[in-house]
């Protein structure tokens, strides 16, 4: 996904200021794709300028006033190409699960607790989405398209967070001495790309 889709996404749902983008960010789409204020409003200025969105009429001077942006034509038939279109899946590079490599080279001194803070707050973050879909999504609502497609998104947050919270636990279990072995495992690691005895290839 890249910004210029999520803005004219964000400005579809409802035409907005910079800022009001940036407070959207923060509260929504911020949540799988963030962006600075600095980078939203550049973008807003590029999609103005390739005539995919406009600044909207005012009725007073626009000195001091905050611009207003809605989506034309062009960056609609942009978005509705972009949807459709293939794109394979990006890798994941994580650098915790870099880091837990290293770890197997120089030792794991101080990993415990920086796992601890990372599944502290996954743990936060899962429990606002799931607060989230309690709110917005309650089993007797009638749901439209938008509120399913919403959802499914919404959902995917969740589903990840608790594959991170899970994986955390075991990770945090797995630094104790013979944890592994106790499992039956021996030392593989579900860290991606360790495999074997000594975590090499």
């Amino acid at each position: 996904m890249s910004l210029p889709h999520a803005i004219l996404t964000a400005l579809l749902e409802k035409p907005s200021s910079g800022l009001e983008l940036t407070r959207r960010f923060d509260k929504s789409i911020g949540y799988f794709w963030s962006a600075t204020h600095q980078q939203i409003y550049r973008e807003l200025g590029k999609l103005e300028q390739a005539g995919q969105i406009r600044a909207l009429p005012s009725a007073q001077p626009t000195r001091g006033q905050k611009k207003e942006y809605e989506v034309l034509p062009a960056g609609r038939e942009e978005l509705t190409a972009w949807v459709a279109r293939s794109e394979d899946p990006k890798p994941v590079r994580d650098p915790l699960l870099l880091r837990l490599r290293a770890a197997g080279v120089v030792g794991s001194a101080g990993l415990e607790a920086e796992l601890g803070r990372h599944l502290a707050l996954h743990q936060r973050q899962l429990a606002q989405y799931e607060a989230i879909e309690t709110r917005d999504f309650p089993p007797e609502r009638q749901s439209t398209e938008q509120d399913r497609l919403r959802h499914l998104v919404l959902r995917g947050g969740i589903e990840l967070e608790t594959f991170w919270t899970k994986w955390l636990t075991e990770a945090l279990t797995g630094l104790r001495p013979g944890a592994l072995d106790e499992r039956g495992a021996g030392c593989r690691s579900s860290v991606p790309g360790v495999t074997g005895a000594a975590g090499t290839e």
